[in-house]
């Protein structure tokens, strides 16, 4: 077991939130939910989709771009680099169907200088997918993950402590990564609780500066992201896997938080994610979208809400 005592959320033995955020309910809630009376599986939903075969993105040398992949998976073009969050182009989640096929295949995406992982659950860090993306990859991490990748060939890596940042040259540009807290928690088994950090991360060039929330619970520290990074261009905030709230409320924002979060981050657009892929929680598939907008009212055109596939393109960040 690593110990990593220069980290200021690292206590005794494992990583934790700060102490005045909500605590995370344990294995007896799990199997309270679990093993509960919930809603059936909804089969029948497809999610918005549409076709990418990639060759715009991989053309591009200088715009800025987004495109949700699917999940937690979004490729960010910035600062003429192409940019993976939180791989996951898996087919399935152990039982749980993928509901529709990644945005952009592996094959088709373009060539991918940086990878920013918010922790390491399964939904957000699937391993074949990084074997795949290959050891020429930058893998930015959290602290205490490093070793995953080391164990797997994949030596490109930074680790990096709340508020820590690391800066990518390539193609001419040069990229900011910044990882900032999020309310959550880490493991891949049951003997690995909290030994590696979560977070979100902060990705600025010249251009634009996006913001990707990983995984977050609130209140978390969306104010004084805002505070340390006025004017973010592209908030992308996760609004599904909320259900049931009294389970999922310390880990997972709902819609209305999401409203919140994008209100203290003092964001221009927020891109909704982690929603209409997996079915991993209990309100229906359809419903966080519907739910964001009823929250955003008057100022839902602020919303970008990308289908799986499908690429924003933007000038300066506009």
């Amino acid at each position: 077991m690593s110990r990593y005592p220069h980290s200021q959320q690292w206590h005794k033995d494992r990583f934790q939130n700060p102490s005045h955020w909500p605590k995370r309910t344990g294995i007896r809630d799990v199997l309270r939910w679990q093993l509960g009376d919930r809603p059936a599986r909804d089969h029948q939903f497809v999610p918005p989709l549409v076709e990418n075969d990639g060759s715009l993105l991989r053309a591009n040398r200088s715009d800025v771009s987004v495109t949700w992949i699917g999940h937690a998976t979004l490729l960010i073009q910035l600062g003429g680099l192409s940019i993976l969050t939180d791989p996951n182009f898996a087919s399935r989640m152990f039982t749980i169907r993928r509901t529709a096929p990644p945005g952009v295949s592996l094959s088709h995406l373009p060539p991918i200088d940086a990878v920013v992982v918010s922790h390491n659950h399964r939904d957000h860090l699937d391993e074949a997918s990084v074997k795949a993306l290959g050891p020429d990859v930058l893998y930015i991490v959290p602290l205490g993950l490093a070793g995953w990748f080391v164990k797997r060939g994949l030596r490109r890596v930074v680790e990096l402590d709340w508020w820590h940042d690391h800066t990518v040259r390539a193609n001419g540009g040069a990229v900011r990564f910044t990882f900032v807290p999020a309310q959550h928690w880490s493991g891949r088994g049951l003997r690995d609780h909290n030994q590696s950090l979560w977070g979100g991360f902060v990705i600025e060039s010249a251009a634009a500066r996006f913001y990707f929330s990983g995984d977050t619970g609130y209140p978390a520290a969306f104010a004084e992201i805002g505070k340390r990074f006025p004017d973010i261009h592209f908030a992308l905030l996760p609004i599904g896997a909320y259900a049931p709230r009294w389970f999922m409320s310390p880990q997972h924002i709902d819609p209305a938080q999401a409203v919140l979060a994008f209100g203290e981050l003092g964001a221009r657009k927020l891109v909704p994610m982690h929603w209409g892929t997996f079915q991993l929680s209990d309100e229906p598939m359809a419903e966080p979208p519907q739910l964001l907008r009823e929250a955003m009212g008057t100022e839902s055109a602020r919303i970008l809400g990308l289908a799986i596939g499908e690429t924003h393109w933007s000038l300066q960040g506009k």
